[in-house]
């Protein structure tokens, strides 16, 4: 339903990654919803897989943003 993209390089600041995780995050809701708005009935397996692609991109930059260094 929807493709996720790597949006955490390394060599940025954590506000940097921050922004564009949360920019991921609405374009995959934005395609998400574009795609379910003329539509009377929604598959519960499509809202799910939505869903689970957006907790995907916030819990990967979640885990980098905790790998880091303390003085990094």
């Amino acid at each position: 339903m929807t493709e996720t993209q790597d949006v955490t390089p390394a060599a940025e600041s954590p506000r940097v990654v921050d922004e564009r995780v949360i920019e991921e995050a609405v374009r995959l809701i934005d395609g998400g919803l574009a795609d379910l708005l003329y539509r009377e009935l929604v598959s519960t397996d499509e809202v799910s897989d939505l869903l689970l692609d957006v907790r995907m991109v916030l819990t990967a930059a979640d885990s980098r943003r905790t790998e880091e260094p303390v003085g990094a």
